[in-house]
């Protein structure tokens, strides 16, 4: 089974009912895959923050939201992860593609991919590296982590993974 089709399904069997994006070069079949099963409601964004917010408004209103994105988005959703959903004790999961590590051809994502998990240690994000096969697992394990403690979570999906 392909990667994206694997993420699929584990975000379906999770619960998460709800996920927002902004487009992505690494994430584009994972999405695709969404948009074409719809069975998990999907609502593309223009920035990444904006998804913060509006996942954390499917929360309150009784969904078990994700936000797909970029690293690059992570340094633009610093302050809605920060103030509304730390502040607010509202539980999100972040899938988050992580360019500019391991054969990035792009050299604009390097400054970005260097600092990712410096970000989310700083802003007490727990989160898990997922670069094989062999590391899918970890995706339930991070969703159940963040269910259990109410807490909002990162999985950060390496290039690597793509190329297996």
């Amino acid at each position: 089974m392909k990667v994206d089709l694997k993420i699929y399904k584990i975000i379906k069997d999770s619960g998460i009912d709800f996920i927002t994006s902004v487009p992505c070069q690494l994430l584009k079949e994972i999405l695709k895959i969404i948009d074409d099963k719809n069975e998990i409601i999907y609502l593309p964004v223009t920035r990444e923050e904006e998804g913060v917010g509006i996942a954390a408004g499917a929360y309150l209103g009784g969904k078990k939201p994700a936000v797909l994105m970029q690293n690059s988005g992570l340094g633009n959703s610093i302050n809605a992860i920060t103030s509304l959903l730390q502040y607010y004790e509202i539980p999100v999961i972040f899938f988050i593609s992580h360019r500019g590590g391991e054969e990035e051809p792009i050299s604009s994502h390097i400054p970005m991919g260097k600092i990712t998990e410096t970000l989310l240690g700083d802003i007490t994000t727990k989160y898990w590296n997922i670069s094989s096969n062999k590391d899918m697992s970890q995706i339930k394990t991070a969703i159940n982590y963040s269910n259990e403690n109410k807490v909002s979570v990162a999985i950060l999906l390496k290039r690597s993974l793509w190329s297996e």
